[in-house]
């Protein structure tokens, strides 16, 4: 069986880390792979070492199909990639699928309704997300949420950076800086109502984005905030949080919630989108409405004051873990390749 993945984007965010553990994952499962993205795109360093995957090269919707040819099924992992998929349908006849990774609406034209209606299967990574998909499509939506990294710490960066903030209690964020999406003034705004109450806190951003300029400026007065920019090997940071916070505005599934779940740090986040998918209130995190900064400072407070409380959750959340691997991922895609292929 080949599978064609294809991944337009520019970038590298939660969808492309997600491309990169299902093709891994897939690497002894599937006879060969191909990946269609950009010409510099960062997959493909992510990517090198897989064995049987080539890569091909198509920097918009209409290039790379002559190149790439049949295969048993294509895998379209974000909205350029679903145009991509459907125009090579109509060229190979080969079947699609399309996993969609955002809880925002899908705009009303006449292209998405042709584009969703003649996917062989759509894919939905949260309840959020199928419930979404379910006026678009004629066939039934499976839910398959993303997969954690499980990616192994160096220990000794989480501690390093534990005696740079010795004495405070670290409270951590991790996300692209783009505020209509990850809530960061949100973050903002409880870190002001927090910063003479508990001036042991240090609320901690790890990122980059199109607000970034914008956010440091609106939080200079605050000497509880702290900008770390991005880390590619955030991972090795999260064991440091003593909590993460997550208050985005819309989220399809949240992934990184995987992560800090696997690095057993508790978890505050909104009650938004995929979101309770992963958390269960009270049981395997904290969920609060969203918008609400005093209800984030609230709840961070009630978990500062009860660290069993931080440790139940974050033990509780670790061991949930299970459905959450790579491999669980792969299996569930490499069932519906082998519908599909039937």
């Amino acid at each position: 069986m080949h599978i064609i993945h294809v991944n337009l984007a520019k970038g590298f965010r939660g969808g492309e880390r997600q491309t990169v553990l299902l093709i891994q994952a897939l690497e002894n499962l599937v006879a060969s792979q191909t990946l269609v993205c950009r010409r510099d795109s960062p997959l493909r360093e992510a990517l090198s070492a897989v064995k049987g995957l080539r890569f091909a090269t198509a920097n918009h919707q209409l290039a790379g199909h002559m190149s790439v040819g049949s295969g048993a099924v294509v895998h379209a992992h974000e909205a350029k990639a679903v145009h991509w998929a459907w125009l090579h349908k109509r060229l190979y006849r080969t079947p699609y699928i399309i996993t969609r990774r955002v809880d925002t609406p899908i705009r009303d034209k006449w292209s998405n309704r042709r584009f969703y209606a003649d996917a062989d299967c759509c894919v939905a990574i949260s309840q959020a997300i199928r419930h979404l998909l379910d006026r678009w499509s004629e066939r039934a939506v499976p839910v398959i949420p993303s997969a954690m990294s499980g990616f192994a710490p160096d220990k000794s960066v989480a501690q390093a950076y534990r005696e740079r903030y010795s004495g405070h209690l670290i409270i951590g964020h991790v996300g692209a800086l783009v505020d209509r999406h990850k809530g960061q003034r949100i973050v903002l705004e409880a870190a002001k109502a927090l910063h003479y109450s508990h001036p042991d806190l240090r609320f901690v951003f790890f990122g980059r984005g199109a607000d970034e300029a914008r956010l440091r400026e609106e939080s200079a007065t605050l000497d509880n905030v702290i900008w770390e920019g991005f880390k590619k090997d955030i991972g090795n940071y999260l064991p440091a949080f003593d909590l993460f916070v997550f208050p985005s505005r819309n989220e399809g599934l949240g992934s990184v919630l995987l992560d800090v779940m696997h690095a057993q740090v508790p978890i505050i986040a909104t009650n938004v989108g995929g979101i309770p998918d992963l958390i269960k209130p009270n049981e395997t995190g904290v969920l609060i409405a969203p918008e609400d900064g005093l209800a984030l400072a609230a709840a961070i407070v009630d978990l500062v004051e009860q660290p069993e409380k931080r440790r139940r959750l974050a033990q509780n959340a670790y061991a949930d873990l299970e459905r959450y691997t790579p491999q669980a991922m792969a299996q569930a895609y490499l069932a519906i390749y082998q519908r599909l292929c039937t």
